[in-house]
């Protein structure tokens, strides 16, 4: 992913961007394949990619929790893999699927031309979508197969909403301002 980096602060990944306002006071200043630059309390560091973060990412298969803070816009988001590319979810209860914008399907290899047209609900108003079957959806240790999301036709923001096609197969609490997700089976 171009121009971001999954970094580990204080045990917890999250997704950095290039120009946006990193969490725990620590920037991404620029990120290549083979290196991210980072800023943190005015002063920049490198870090080369290990073997860890450039391969795919998986939880112990024993461990099928996973807790997401709450951001300090009130959002929770977090990391994740669709068909075991890196994503960047935001936790929408009020989302019916999984939904991403067509060029994010694209980036994950998603044959959403195949899926079923339909028309999407949004915040501005109906739009043109595809509903499609992902293979895996993972966040943190919980991985489910075979679930449905919603492909929007439309320029929307990269970040893909993790919707009730997802939350409903999870049981969900809230506990020290953190979603904590476990799958049910």
């Amino acid at each position: 992913m171009p121009n971001q980096a999954v970094v580990t602060i204080d045990g917890k990944q999250r997704i950095l961007k290039v120009g946006k306002p990193g969490t725990d006071g620590v920037s991404l200043v620029s990120a290549d394949s083979k290196k991210a630059t980072l800023e943190w309390q005015g002063e920049r560091f490198e870090r080369t990619l290990n073997k860890q973060i450039t391969s795919n990412f998986s939880a112990p298969a024993e461990k099928s929790e996973v807790r997401i803070e709450r951001g300090i816009n009130g959002h929770y988001n977090t990391p994740g893999h669709i068909n075991g590319r890196l994503v960047n979810f935001m936790v929408d209860t009020g989302a019916t699927a999984i939904a991403m914008n067509h060029t994010e399907a694209d980036r994950l290899g998603i044959s959403w031309r195949q899926g079923t047209r339909t028309i999407a609900g949004t915040a501005g108003g109906d739009t043109p979508s595809y509903m499609v079957t992902l293979d895996t959806v993972t966040v943190g240790g919980v991985t489910l197969h075979n679930v449905q999301a919603a492909v929007i036709v439309a320029d929307t923001d990269n970040d893909i909403l993790l919707g009730m096609t997802f939350l409903e197969r999870t049981e969900m609490r809230e506990e020290n301002n953190a979603l904590v997700l476990r799958k049910k089976y």
